[in-house]
């Protein structure tokens, strides 16, 4: 059963079980058809939600392609010639059909709905079920989705949000039951300052409650406000819920509750210029205000050096400065400062000055100080904000002892003492979204943002979407008034030297590096020695093996250090036991590591990282192809034990950002035996779809291996470059390197390594036509490997020669050769192999008209390649399978299997196999009367084959637009 959230984040599950959504594109897509409750929703309504006025000329295929993986998502169990009755493609465009209520939205509606039928008659119960609807809200439609805040389908959800709310509150307060939507109430007006309907709901339900000073209070600010902002006075609405607060008011002589001991006091520190977004954080820190208090309330606001947690807090108390009338106080404790940290007892002091207990009536004794401190806080309403904390003992004593203050902490340190201990309710803050750090920018440095979107958006990202770093960019971008956004983000392009670029010189509490290193200090050595070594990690996130390899340690000792970084913001724990560095953070660690290690230690620790990764990487392809796998290289590292091929899989499907990374550093360090020999590594696993890691990765080792003029490593290394130049389909660059590679495999007695490259440029030869030197490639191939003995190669060759036979009509031929390499491949329990040789006799025995035996090799083959999770097997598969049910004269499943395989061809990006199932799909529109279709899918078919060298397809579009035209 599937469940659909729209009313918050967008959130998937099956059977209870979360469904990972994917990157933002592909969460918004999924979020439009989920917002549309199975009315189709065509492409360039997606295109435009996406892209707006100015779409790639790739939006077209990217949303094809993220529909594909949605329905892949959707439906576990769909075979890949099923059509997708989850997302099914209507017209020009798709639906998600899923079962009535699957949608919260759709759930919300028909709750409101039946709110406003039995409202009249029955309030308590029309109450409760807007209770229940309001329930469903987890914050802002889409609340991940920034790109569609401003979409139609959003802004109309937002609203009829609140005008749930709006009448539920009217309900609740007519049932006696006003104090349970005060928070909610509370958390609205705070979004939404000026809605007098609103907050005149939220002075009713004070009333109500019986918390009339809050209900004054909440009218006075709002007159204020309206007064500064807008330069009006209070409508009827707002004005008529004050007059019902006044009548219904004690009178003088009643008890109203103690009076404040002196005048409040504001210690609060100016608010924060051009305080941008945070809108979940406030409405949460709005729900601990508005709650029920048994106790003494305290917010707890985490988060890294930067990140804006002083900035929130103070923020919000400027905002809720009329909610507690007895003061504000406010304390810098100081805990990660190069001044040594505030103690409580002295904090205690400037405290209780400001409650106006000074000179020689502050006890000397620190417990009396403290009692003192609650006993003039008792009864008082007074907001606490003890700003900078990093211990729970400065802290505790800190803390009144009544539930009428609040207590505002920050720090970057998770200070567990004070939620285990004190109930404090912790307030993670991470850094901002995309859209509210251009927001700030734009706020601080105005029209310049607006002239340069894209660069102000690159120039987010450089600083992390870190509110400090985003403060001093926009200061060096107003103290340069000739330059551009774009000039600044070049400069902070290298992560080495944007510590120096954020700099502002004249302040050092204001240089992300100072406020950085105020938090290095508190480590203790063996941990700070951890996070100089994240430094010295390429990749996006690092596991405790990897640190431990760094580090020189074993895993437990670097989970721990881990752990205690996590406590102290400086890296982020996400799912999957792995943890996140800030860029900016790991640009620190980075420095620190140059100033306190030595070079040899510095490099001694990469080797260990790389040595790490390639013997497990290598572990991990042995098993999942245990046959041609390479040798495993020496590493002082012992590689993680994979128990099972899906576990093999994971690791590499988890570790692949890093690898590629790794291979990256390995070329910009000169290691390029690291380089090629991780390359050549990850090449079968690579091979299987993930293509433009792939061309990252091997093109790293070859300009590693060229530089370093070793011509053996050059050699491997442009077997592999020409090697997936062959698979996408670039025949011609796939030549030269391959022929480069035989040259430097024959002069250096490369001779396992010179039958592959022999095998590759024979297959590119066969797609440029030239089949009798591909024929006598392969044969040359396939005696090198029986010289060598190997049965593995000989399998392979086998499987290139029977291929190179069948293109020019030699199919007998072909067929013997493809059934004695699949004997082979059986013999060596090579699955893959298996289901190529599989394929390939399927594919002859369409060309001898043996339809019936095709279709069940090439079944066979598409069931191994799906086993296998091989995207470009399945997808070769499925185009053969195409031409055999077209003869068969099934068109129907013929479609099907060309528009299957021709989703997967251009999302792996598979130029050849495209050409080839558009030529196919052609045939057999052309064949079912689909004329024109026909002719768009031959013509799109040429033009790639083309592009791309290939012959066959060519003359195959040739002959299909030939015979199209004919008929029409």
């Amino acid at each position: 059963m599937l469940a659909v959230q729209v009313l918050g984040p967008v959130r998937a599950w099956r059977d209870g079980a979360a469904l990972p959504l994917g990157p933002a594109g592909r969460k918004a897509v999924f979020a439009l058809l989920a917002l549309a409750h199975g009315r189709p929703v065509t492409r360039g309504e997606l295109v435009d939600a996406l892209w707006g006025e100015r779409p790639p000329p790739s939006a077209a295929n990217v949303i094809h392609t993220h529909v594909k993986h949605l329905r892949r998502l959707l439906e576990p169990g769909r075979g890949p010639r099923s059509p997708s009755t989850t997302i099914p493609t209507v017209g020009d465009g798709y639906a998600l059909d899923l079962p009535p209520g699957a949608v919260d939205a759709a759930r919300f509606r028909s709750l409101v709905a039946r709110a406003g039928s039995v409202a009249h008659d029955e309030p308590r119960q029309a109450a409760d079920l807007l209770t229940g609807a309001l329930g469903l809200w987890h914050g802002r439609p889409l609340a991940d989705v920034p790109l569609l805040a401003a979409h139609p389908g959003v802004v109309t959800l937002a609203g009829e949000r609140r005008a749930a709310l709006a009448r539920h509150a009217e309900l609740m307060t007519a049932v006696g039951a006003a104090r349970d939507v005060l928070p909610a109430l509370v958390e609205d007006v705070a979004a939404h300052g000026l809605d007098e309907t609103m907050h005149a709901l939220l002075i009713r339900a004070y009333t109500a409650a019986g918390q009339r000073d809050r209900a004054f209070d909440t009218y006075h600010v709002m007159r204020r406000r309206l007064l500064e902002e807008l330069g009006v006075g209070p409508g009827p609405e707002l004005t008529a819920a004050y007059l019902d607060a006044l009548e219904e008011a004690p009178d003088d002589d009643s008890p109203t509750g103690a009076a404040p001991a002196s005048a409040g006091v504001n210690q609060l520190p100016g608010d924060v210029p051009g305080f941008t977004g945070r809108q979940a954080e406030l409405a949460e820190l709005g729900r601990v205000l508005a709650a029920e208090r048994t106790g003494v309330p305290v917010v707890l606001v985490c988060g890294t050096a930067g990140v804006g947690k002083t900035a929130l807090a103070l923020h919000w108390a400027h905002r809720v400065r009329s909610h507690f009338p007895d003061g504000q106080l406010h304390v810098d404790l100081r805990g990660y400062d190069p001044r040594s940290p505030v103690a409580a007892e002295d904090a205690l002091v400037r405290l209780l000055e400001g409650l106006g207990v000074t000179g020689a009536d502050v006890p000397v004794d620190p417990d009396q100080r403290a009692a003192r401190y609650r006993a003039e806080l008792a009864d008082r309403r007074v907001l606490v904000v003890l700003d900078n904390a990093s211990a729970v003992d400065q802290v505790r004593a800190l803390l009144p002892g009544t539930s009428s203050c609040l207590v505002l902490v920050t720090s970057r340190n998770s200070l567990a003492g004070l939620v285990a201990l004190h109930g404090a309710h912790r307030l993670d803050v991470d850094q901002l979204p995309t859209s509210d750090s251009v927001a700030l920018l734009r706020a601080l440095i105005g029209e310049r943002v607006r002239r340069e979107p894209d660069a102000a958006a690159e120039l987010a990202e450089r600083c992390g979407r870190l509110p400090l770093a985003l403060r001093i960019a926009a200061e060096l971008v107003a103290s340069r008034p000739g330059s551009t956004l774009a000039a600044l983000t070049r400069e902070l392009a290298d992560r080495r030297h944007r510590l120096r670029v954020l700099d502002t010189g004249d302040d050092a509490r204001a240089a992300v590096r100072t406020v950085f290193s105020w938090s290095y200090p508190q480590l203790r050595p063996e941990v700070a020695r951890a996070f100089r070594r994240l430094g010295l990690h390429p990749g996006p996130d690092v596991t405790p093996p990897a640190l431990a390899a760094l580090a020189g340690t074993d895993r437990d000792e670097a989970r721990r250090s881990l752990d205690v970084l996590a406590r102290n913001s400086l890296v982020r724990p996400v799912p999957g036991g792995r943890y996140v560095v800030h860029d900016l953070l790991r640009a620190y660690a980075e420095e620190l590591a140059v100033e306190h290690d030595p070079a040899p230690e510095r490099l001694a620790a990469v080797d260990r990282l790389l040595a790490h990764h390639l013997a497990t990487a290598a572990a991990a392809t042995a098993l999942l192809y245990p046959v041609d796998h390479p040798h495993r290289p020496d590493a002082p590292v012992t590689p993680h034990a994979f128990a099972t091929a899906d576990a093999a899989r994971a690791w590499l499907d988890a570790e692949r950002p890093t690898l590629v990374a790794l291979c990256r550093a390995a070329e910009r360090d000169d290691r390029p035996g690291y380089a090629v020999d991780l390359a050549n590594t990850l090449y079968r696993y690579l091979e299987s779809g993930h293509y433009a890691d792939a061309a990252t990765v091997h093109g790293c080792a070859t300009r590693a291996a060229r530089r370093a003029g070793d011509d053996g490593l050059l050699a491997v290394a442009l077997t592999n470059l020409g090697a997936l130049n062959r698979l996408l389909g670039d025949y011609d660059r796939a030549a030269r390197h391959l022929r480069e590679a035989i040259g430097l495999h024959r002069r250096t007695g490369g001779r396992r390594g010179g039958p592959r490259a022999l095998s590759h440029l024979g297959i590119v030869l066969e797609r440029l036509g030239e089949y009798e030197e591909a024929v006598s490639l392969h044969r040359e191939a396939l005696a090198a490997h029986r010289r060598l003995g190997s049965r593995h190669g000989e399998a392979a060759a086998l499987l290139n020669l029977g291929n190179a036979y069948n293109r020019p009509g030699h199919h007998l031929r072909a067929a013997e050769c493809l059934d004695r390499a699949l004997d082979l491949f059986r013999l060596l329990d090579d699955a893959s192999g298996q289901a190529s040789a599989l394929a390939n006799l399927g594919d002859v025995c369409v060309s001898l008209r043996r339809y019936p035996d095709a279709v069940r090799h090439l079944d066979a083959a598409r069931e191994l390649f799906q086993r296998l999770d091989h995207s470009y097997g399945v997808a070769v598969t499925l185009s053969n399978l195409g031409n055999a049910h077209t003869r068969l004269g099934d068109r129907s499943r013929a479609h099907r299997c060309y528009t299957s395989a021709l989703e997967t061809f251009r999302d792996i990006g598979h130029r050849y196999g495209e050409a080839s199932a558009l030529n196919g799909l052609g045939e057999n529109l052309r064949a079912a009367g689909r004329l024109d279709e026909a002719l768009a899918a031959h013509t799109d078919a040429l033009r790639i084959a083309t592009e791309t060298g290939d012959h066959d397809e060519q003359d195959r579009a040739r002959t299909g637009l030939g015979s199209t035209r004919s008929q029409a």
